[in-house]
């Protein structure tokens, strides 16, 4: 079956929506490794019904409007990564887990590095929340999403909105009385010149 897409910006940079007939089947971020999800045949479509929902459901999400998600979902894998990503969906919004909670969650307790490589392959991001799961000392590790994981739990962690709070950093970065240049970079960027994402993305964790 053909694979078909559409790309939408987000403050946690621009994500690629794959629906496999009319299931999401995919959300891959803006860097994504092009081997860490597989998918044939993918063609552009911006009126595929269930990637136009899947957009106005992370839009909210990002909102802080939205906690969980009701879409259709069509995961690829083997059965024990079906069966680790089944579990991220078990994981409430503003908690977290460990590698080895989902282990035993899946009845192999044993499989706790297996559980890391299935989270860090998990196709559906965001919706399939593997940004909750952690290491066991509660540090953020092997995330597809790179900085996004933390973005998303401080989003959740405040439900607030992310889209404002990098509207606020950005106005900060051009306003060097509220927020001082630092040190490293004394030029003050001109008004009119763009943030870099990567720059807004660091500047939401300043505080």
């Amino acid at each position: 079956m053909t694979y078909a897409y559409k790309l939408m910006d987000s403050p946690v940079g621009q994500l690629k929506l794959v629906a496999r007939g009319e299931r999401l089947a995919a959300i891959l971020w803006e860097n994504d490794k092009p081997n860490r999800v597989r998918l044939r045949e993918v063609m552009h479509d911006d009126d595929r019904p269930i990637l136009r929902e899947a957009e106005r459901q992370l839009d909210e999400y990002f909102a802080g409007k939205r906690q969980t998600f009701d879409l259709a979902l069509d995961f690829q894998g083997t059965e024990f990564q079906k069966k680790v990503w089944a579990a991220l969906l078990t994981i409430p919004f503003g908690q977290t887990r460990t590698y080895a909670q989902i282990a035993a969650q899946i009845g192999n307790i044993n499989a706790v590095r297996a559980v890391g490589a299935a989270n860090g392959r998990n196709p559906i991001s965001i919706v399939a929340p593997c940004h909750r799961v952690i290491g066991a000392s509660g540090e953020l590790t092997d995330f597809a999403g790179g900085l996004a994981n933390k973005m998303l739990l401080s989003l959740e962690a405040g439900q607030t909105s992310l889209e404002a709070g990098v509207d606020r950093r950005a106005q900060a970065v051009k306003d060097p009385v509220k927020d001082p240049v630092k040190p490293a970079d004394k030029r003050p960027r001109p008004a009119s010149a763009p943030v870099p994402a990567r720059e807004l993305q660091t500047s939401l964790f300043d505080d």
